[in-house]
Parts: C-alpha cells; sequence; structure tokens
C-alpha cells in the first residue's frame, strides 16, 4: 500500500471498489447525468406541474446540502475534482428551475406548495421583508463568498500551475533514492496534473456562481414588472393585489432558488481555501481552535466580563464564558497528564532496559546505525506521523532491487550527546556521515531556475554539500512557486542515508551474505556454483571479487554472469584486480544502462594523450614486476593531474552531471587507484565495458596543464 493510500488518499476508481454496493449504484451513472443533462435544457422548453416543479426544488436544496457536506468530509480538494463541472450542471439546473416557475407564476399565479410557503410563511406574507432578505442573500453570495472564492481560486490556479516543476522534481528525487516506489510516483505525479487541473477549472467555474447570482437578480425583477403587468392587464386585478400576489411568489422562487445557490457557492469557497489534511475540518476547525488553552481562557474572561456589564444579557456571556473556561481547562489538564504519562513511561522504558542491559550486548557492532538527536526522535515516532521507518525499509528494497545487495537492518537510536538537530550515520561503529535537520522545516534548494530569493536559515545540504535554506511551513508555498526544490525533513534524511549505502556498499556486504547469495542462486543455477566452488575459488575470493565491484557502485545483482566470468578466467589467474576488469567487461549492459544519460550519450571526461601514454608506459611496468594496476609517478606530476581533473570534477557536479571519466582499458584499474584517495566520487570507465554503439561526449579533457575544453555540455 502507498503512503497516500495509507493516509487515505484513494483516488475515485478505488473508493467505489471499496463499496460495492456505490460500485454497483454507480455502473449506469454515465447514463444518468446525460439523461438529466437533457432533462435541464427541456425544463426550460416544456411546461411541467407544480408538483413537478415541488419536487424539482426540493432535490435542488438537498443536493446542495449533499455537495456542502462532502465539501466539509473530504481531506484534500481532489477528492471532489468534479466539482468545476458539477457546479456549472448545477448552476445550469437552477436556471432551468427559475425558467419554469418564471412561466408558472406568470401564467397560473401560482408555482407550487414551496414557493408559496416561502413566499408566506419565511417571509410572514410581506413582501417588503421577503425582498429585503432575498436582497441580503444575493449580496453575501455575490459580495462576499463568490468574489473571495473566486480570488482564491484564480491564485490558487496560478501558484499551482509555478509550482509543478518543483513538485516534479522532489518527486523524480524520492524516486530516484529508493524513498518511493514507480508506482507511486506515477501517483504522485498524476495528482500533480489534476491538482493543476482541478485549480484551473475552478478558476472558471467561479464565473458560473457570480453570473448565477447577478442572473437572480434580473430574473426577480423580470418576475415583479411581468407579474404586475399580467394581473393588472390580463387579470383585471387591483394594482395592490398584483403587487402583493406577484411579488410574493417571486420573492418565493428568489429565495428557494438563491437559498441553494449561497450553499453551493460556500461549497466551492471550503474547497479552494483548504489545504490537504488527514482529518475532516469540523475536527480540523475544533483542534486547532482549541489547540493553545491560554486563549481559550481569556476568551472566557472577556465574556464572562461582558456578562458583568450593566445593560448586557447575563445569562447569554456566563454560559458561553463558562463552557469556554471549561473546555480549556480540560484541555490544559490532559495534556499535562499526557507529557506525565510519557515520561513515566521513558523512566520505565530505560530503567528495564539497564537492568536487561549484559556485557556482551556492547560486544556486538551493528553493521548500520543511525543516532539521532532528541529533537528528530518525531522522525520514526509512528504516534507523531514520522514515517522514517517505512521510507528506510522501501531504501533497503530499492538497493536489493538496484544493487544486489540486501542490506541488513538499520539500527536506530537517540544520543543525547548529540546537538537535538544532529544525526550521525555509523557503519560497523564508526561515523560515515553526519548532518543537521530543522524539524518544522523544510530544504529548500535552488536549482538554478529561482527567480527570487527567500528567507530562511542557510545551510548545506548534508548529501553533496550544496548550498540549501531552511524554511518555514509559511514559505514553503512561496519557494516552490519562485523555482526552489522544497524537500521535507524525512526526505533529506533518505537521501543521504541512500547515498552512504552507495558509497560503503562494499562495507557492508559480508561473507555470510555472499554464502546466502551463492546458496540462492544454487538452487537456480547449481552448474555454475559447483564448477567455481570450492573447485576454482573460495567464498572469501568471490566476496573480494563482490566488493571490489561494489566499491565502484557496479550492481552484483546478475550473480550467475558474475559466477560464469569468474568460472572461465579463474583458471588462468587468481588476481582479483584481474578478475575484476574481465566481469566489468562481462557486465558491459549493465555498467553502460547505469551510466548513460536520458539522451543515450556518456558524458565524460577523457584523458590527454600524453597523460594516457605515460600512465600506460607505467603501468605496464608494474605489470611486468607483478603488480597489476599500479603507477609509479614523480609527485609534480601527480600534483597536475589532481589539480586539472579536481576542476572539470567540480565543473561537472555543478552541472548537475555524475562525474566520470573514459580511459583506455589499460590503464583504468591504474587511473582509479591514482584517484581514488583525492576524488572519491569520481567514476572511472574504460571504452571497453561500454557498448559499442554508446557515443561518448566529452566534457572536458585532462592535462598536465591547464584543463582542455571545460566547457560541459
Amino acid at each position: 500500500m502507498s503512503e497516500a493510500q495509507s493516509k487515505g488518499y484513494l483516488n475515485t476508481k478505488q473508493k467505489l471498489e471499496a463499496s460495492p454496493f456505490l460500485d454497483k449504484l454507480t455502473k449506469r451513472a454515465d447514463v444518468v447525468l446525460a439523461v438529466a443533462a437533457v432533462g435541464v435544457i427541456l425544463l426550460m422548453i416544456i411546461p411541467i406541474p407544480a408538483v413537478m416543479i415541488d419536487f424539482l426544488i426540493a432535490m435542488n436544496i438537498t443536493t446542495a446540502l449533499v455537495v456542502l457536506m462532502v465539501s466539509l468530509y473530504m481531506d484534500r480538494a481532489l477528492d471532489f475534482s468534479v466539482f468545476p463541472a458539477l457546479l456549472l450542471l448545477l448552476t445550469l439546473f437552477r436556471l432551468g428551475l427559475n425558467v419554469a416557475t418564471t412561466r408558472m407564476i406568470l401564467g397560473e399565479a401560482y408555482a407550487g406548495k414551496i414557493i408559496e410557503s416561502f413566499g408566506s410563511f419565511v417571509v410572514s406574507g410581506n413582501f417588503v421583508v421577503g425582498i429585503v432578505i432575498f436582497l441580503i442573500l444575493v449580496l453575501i453570495n455575490f459580495m462576499v463568498i463568490t468574489k473571495g472564492s473566486g480570488r482564491i481560486a484564480e491564485v490558487a490556479a496560478r501558484f499551482t500551475l509555478d509550482a509543478m516543476p518543483g513538485k516534479q522534481m522532489a518527486v523524480d528525487a524520492d524516486m530516484n533514492n529508493g524513498i518511493i516506489e514507480e508506482s507511486e510516483a506515477n501517483q504522485r505525479r498524476e495528482d500533480i496534473r489534476r491538482e493543476a487541473d482541478f485549480y484551473g477549472a475552478m478558476d472558471g467555474a467561479a464565473k458560473f456562481v457570480r453570473g448565477d447570482a447577478v442572473a437572480g437578480i434580473i430574473i426577480t425583477i423580470i418576475n415583479i414588472l411581468g407579474g404586475l403587468a399580467i394581473g393588472f392587464f390580463q387579470r383585471d386585478m387591483e394594482i395592490g393585489q398584483a403587487l402583493q400576489t406577484y411579488s410574493l411568489l417571486t420573492i418565493g422562487d428568489g429565495l428557494v432558488s438563491q437559498i441553494p445557490a449561497l450553499i453551493i457557492s460556500l461549497s466551492a469557497g471550503l474547497i479552494v481555501s483548504r489545504a490537504a489534511s488527514e482529518m475532516e475540518m469540523g475536527r480540523e476547525f475544533a483542534g486547532q481552535m482549541l489547540m493553545h488553552p491560554r486563549a481559550g481562557f481569556i476568551a472566557a474572561g472577556v465574556a464572562i466580563f461582558f456578562a458583568l456589564v450593566p445593560g448586557m444579557p447575563t445569562f447569554p456571556f456566563l454560559i458561553l464564558g463558562s463552557f469556554l473556561g471549561w473546555v480549556s481547562w480540560k484541555t490544559n489538564q490532559s495534556r499535562k497528564e499526557k507529557i506525565a504519562q510519557e515520561k513515566t513511561e521513558l523512566v520505565e522504558a530505560t530503567k528495564g532496559a539497564t537492568e536487561q542491559d549484559k556485557i556482551e550486548d556492547y560486544l556486538f557492532v551493528d553493521p548500520m546505525e543511525l543516532e539521532i538527536g532528541y529533537s528528530l526522535i518525531p522522525l520514526v515516532d509512528k504516534e507523531q506521523e514520522g514515517d522514517l521507518l517505512n521510507r528506510i525499509t522501501q531504501i533497503r528494497k530499492q538497493q536489493a532491487m538496484q544493487m544486489g545487495l540486501v542490506i541488513p537492518p538499520i539500527r536506530i537510536r537517540d544520543n543525547i550527546q548529540l546537538k537535538p538537530n544532529d544525526y550521525v550515520i555509523k557503519i560497523r561503529g564508526n561515523e560515515i556521515a553526519r548532518g543537521e535537520m530543522r524539524m518544522g522545516h523544510y530544504l529548500a534548494l535552488n536549482p538554478g531556475t529561482a527567480t527570487e530569493k527567500v528567507d530562511g536559515i542557510p545551510t548545506k545540504e548534508p548529501t553533496y554539500g550544496l548550498p540549501a535554506l531552511w524554511i518555514n511551513r509559511k514559505t514553503k508555498d512561496r519557494a516552490e512557486n519562485v523555482g526552489y526544490t522544497v524537500v521535507e525533513p524525512t526526505a533529506v534524511l533518505a537521501t543521504h542515508l541512500v547515498e552512504v549505502i552507495k558509497n560503503n556498499a562494499h562495507k557492508l556486504l559480508t561473507r555470510k551474505d555472499v554464502n546466502t547469495l551463492i546458496e540462492n542462486l544454487k538452487a537456480d543455477n547449481p552448474t555454475v556454483v559447483e564448477e567455481l566452488i570450492p573447485n576454482l575459488m573460495t567464498v572469501g575470493a568471490v566476496h573480494k571479487v563482490l566488493q571490489r565491484l561494489l566499491k565502484e557502485t557496479i550492481p552484483i545483482r546478475d550473480l550467475g554472469m558474475i559466477l560464469e566470468t569468474l568460472s572461465d578466467y579463474a583458471p588462468m589467474t587468481k588476481d582479483t584486480d584481474v578478475l575484476v576488469e574481465y566481469i566489468r567487461y562481462a557486465l558491459s549492459p549493465t555498467i553502460t544502462e547505469k551510466f548513460v544519460d536520458e539522451d543515450g550519450k556518456l558524458y565524460a571526461l577523457t584523458l590527454d594523450p600524453s597523460i594516457e601514454q605515460t600512465l600506460s608506459d607505467s603501468a605496464q611496468q608494474s605489470s611486468r614486476q607483478g603488480q597489476f594496476g599500479i603507477v609509479d609517478l614523480p609527485p609534480q606530476q601527480i600534483n597536475a593531474i589532481y589539480a586539472s581533473l579536481s576542476k572539470l570534477v567540480d565543473e561537472m557536479i555543478a552541472s548537475g552531471r555524475q562525474p566520470i571519466v573514459v580511459t583506455s582499458p589499460t590503464i583504468r584499474q591504474a587511473f582509479r587507484r591514482l584517484t581514488e584517495p583525492v576524488l572519491p566520487q569520481l567514476i572511472v570507465l574504460s571504452y571497453g565495458e561500454l557498448l559499442v554503439n554508446v557515443q561518448v561526449e566529452s566534457v572536458g579533457t585532462v592535462a598536465l596543464q591547464a584543463a582542455k575544453e571545460p566547457a560541459l555540455a
């Protein structure tokens, strides 16, 4: 189940499948919708009886109430993505009803019991009162709700479109780092697209509501004037009698039309003005308004003060003030009790752990650990909606698929010796990386497309060391709109974990893991395993080969191909370096696919021919002495190579490319050993490891002097 589904964010099809009755009920909904649309058109043309008008008016009011309730109970705007189209149909339905009731009012001086009841009971038979109430409803709808929700929809549509690139990049980053699966990434991309379409449609749909309000005023004026003319000239009524009869019917018609219109406008305002939430709006309102008991105490005190003011009604203010004070007191007490309970549980857990600790427990070293400061504990606390544990599970699955390595469980513990916002990643008890995070903030990265600066706390992105900002929730939307890539804290830590795992996978692979992988392969391909082990190589020797591959981020998922290659060449040599080079040639499709760009080209650095020749001569001399992949150059030459290479690598990283250098096959191993101490992140490939159809695009040449051709593609 994806993260969105676990939070209840299901699409319409999934919700229908979850309720067989609802699924069955909506099987022919498309036919019903088509008939309803045609019926609305016919409503404007064909006269209908008063009984049918009463039924349609009741349907109009009930439908508006259903829409209002759905808008109150939904979690996010996309849960009601059909609302813009529904708004158009309901607006057309109300206008059709207005035409039908106008025809009956002017033709028969009667329009059904509902309109008559609204005209007599609701406004007490006084058409002046009715006109005032009608105008108030129209003004509330037209000037307040509709105008405000229309502006919100307009701004939301613009900001949503502006934020789409940043959101898409964040989804791609999460998927590439193994935080989410491809299916969930596709669902998130679809939600982003639908969200933009929805707010764009809502921007236009708001005009329907405003037009409906204007049409209601015009229709009411026409009905009154037309009724006076028909009553006086055709029905021989007195002016007063005609005004009383037709005005009451018209006002009743206007009220039964404007009340559903007001409800629909309110629903539109609620939909466009709320953000995504994990609870219904009612609970969210209550929770946020009662979140601060001190504010409730102050408001209760003011209400009780008004109750004591001479001339003020004592009873209402006293009841409201007392109730508000009691709710605030209970909220405050409940919060204190929960804090005390958590402290007690923490003390008991610490005491129990101390009693159960054994000296032998301290001798065990965890393969991988994550230590966090106490401020970061909510990341792993499910009761506080922390999802780091779920993300780590996804990371382990993703790395198993990509690298062919089963990542051991990652032990997470809090460390009071760390700063509250710091975390440390350890492998076999040794610190490998550390970083800082701020809860309640987001990490904003400028990919070079930001149009303006935003306020935040300057920092370094922990994985790649890029300049970044910690921004608060209020600044998040603005940062996305101006072009920043905004990442939540959990994703920042998960990305750092992924990179640490990739760069240190060879340290995590144990001999026991290798034996398990071999046994699993033996069940499907026993021939290759029995041919190699133990006749030609031991498990330990295979372990060293796999470690060397992982150290250069080469996947070992195709273990069958690796063992077959070892079986072919192990009889000729037992040198691990030589065997690794043979395996890399065999894995050329995997290596090519891993490092080529989306356009099918490999963007990489190349070596100046003079450097190639110098390294080749030195490597061959070492090979004759029985040392494969070793170069012996003067320090001045090595430093010149480092200086030229470092500059080009920095330029590649700044342009968003992975630093890669391509060499001739004879010096690949030697150049890798030469650069590894200074540039461990540099990928060194040889032309022999690449498929013949791959085009290598040189973005710079490493020379003993200044780098040549530094421009990056």
